[in-house]
């Protein structure tokens, strides 16, 4: 007798717990509504500038259409390199501490896979990127969450570290600037993280992407401080500070033996990115600079206007120092961040994301993206004071 059939038997243990992205599943609610305001999407809404994509045009015309080296080209290693040290100081030698990955979700995933075996533990902090909880499920790693808190302007503490570490623990994940909250952290208390790394012996992942997005205050990357280079895997990519999302050109950085790993996993999954992507991406290390600058400057006016029409409306939110989120709490309306997301969106057209979408500790919150233009912005304010009036939650 032939036996009961169902694809669904033959899904991993391990894959049928990981829930579906909460960005990407609330968004499926956006679809085909017309005269809807996104604050949703983390995305620039500037377009690649143009001497960037004319890189790419000009890389397809003289047919530069071929696989690269699995680290990526030597011409954009090297440029990378020298941006770091320029920027970040640091120092990394192009030949055998960077590989370029097709995006820093990539970077991230192979990793964790370089890292981790089963049951080792992983700390990150939370509200965070919705995929890093998952992600590390995916190596069989155990994925523990630190709580950052809005009175601390969502940064993480060493203290909060320190209490979470167990003799499981082996990576801690770092994420600053911060998506979703904008939380930045100081050089004094990343001090504190490093000497805790150090003691228990731990590895750092640290994402980076929103690096050159900082609006207030120094960026400090924990591998630039002293004794921490050799436990730290540095990742960055284009995508935000270039606004170049499509393209999907990340990199890792970090000791000769861990890149070498990270590269045998590379090979056999994405084994290089695009060139015409990795062309483009030569050419915004090496000339994006004002690029950068110039939308940092029109991301911090549209962050002083969300975050002060936010707070005049009653929805208390802290000033985001980096990224380009703002992370009002909507505990005042005693609905939850879901129940208000949705409300919000079906009455008066402004879609932004719950916050639970980033972890349990994002309950209460309401992700607002201000990478959209500042007249939107206004409307988008405007509604969301009306739909707080017509229910009678404003203050």
């Amino acid at each position: 007798m032939v036996p009961t059939f169902h694809a669904s038997d033959f899904i991993a243990n391990h894959v049928r717990g990981i829930p579906r992205s909460g960005i990407r599943d609330f968004f499926d609610l956006v679809q085909g509504r017309s005269d809807v305001i996104s604050l949703g999407v983390g995305e620039p809404d500037f377009v690649t500038p143009w001497h960037i994509r004319e890189a790419a045009i000009y890389a397809l015309e003289k047919g530069r259409t071929s696989y690269t080296s699995n680290l990526g080209l030597p011409k954009l290693r090297e440029g990378i390199s020298d941006y770091l040290a320029q920027y970040f100081k640091l120092s990394y030698n192009p030949k055998s501490e960077i590989i370029i990955c097709v995006g820093v979700s990539e970077a991230l995933d192979i990793a964790l896979r370089a890292l981790i075996n089963p049951g080792d533990e992983i700390l990150y902090h939370e509200p965070c990127y919705v995929s890093y909880s998952p992600s590390i499920t995916m190596v069989h790693g155990l994925a523990k969450p630190v709580p950052c808190v809005a009175s601390n302007g969502f940064a993480v503490t060493a203290d909060a570290i320190a209490q979470a570490i167990t003799p499981r623990t082996k990576v801690l994940v770092l994420n600053f600037p911060t998506n979703p909250t904008g939380g930045t952290m100081t050089r004094e208390e990343l001090r504190k993280i490093a000497n805790l790394v150090i003691q228990h012996n731990l590895m750092v992942i640290t994402d980076e992407v929103y690096a050159e997005l900082t609006f207030e205050g120094e960026h400090v990357s924990i591998a630039a401080l002293p004794n921490m280079r050799e436990r730290v895997i540095f990742l960055h990519g284009f995508s935000k500070a270039f606004a170049m999302t499509g393209f999907r050109v990340g990199y890792a950085c970090g000791p000769s033996e861990i890149i070498e790993a990270m590269m045998r996993i590379h090979q056999y999954s994405m084994l290089c990115a695009s060139i015409i992507s990795q062309e483009a991406a030569i050419e915004a290390i090496r000339h994006g600079r004002a690029d950068t600058l110039e939308m940092c400057d029109q991301y911090r006016a549209r962050r002083n206007f969300i975050v002060g029409a936010l707070n005049s409306m009653g929805l208390s939110c802290h000033s985001p120092r980096g990224s380009f989120y703002a992370f009002p709490s909507i505990q005042s309306t005693g609905m939850t961040s879901k129940e208000f997301a949705v409300s919000l969106l079906e009455h008066s057209q402004v879609a932004c994301v719950p916050g639970s979408a980033f972890g349990t500790h994002g309950e209460g919150y309401l992700r607002c993206c201000f990478a959209t233009s500042l007249e939107k912005l206004e409307i988008a304010a405007e509604r969301m004071a009306h739909f707080l009036k017509d229910r009678g939650l404003a203050r």
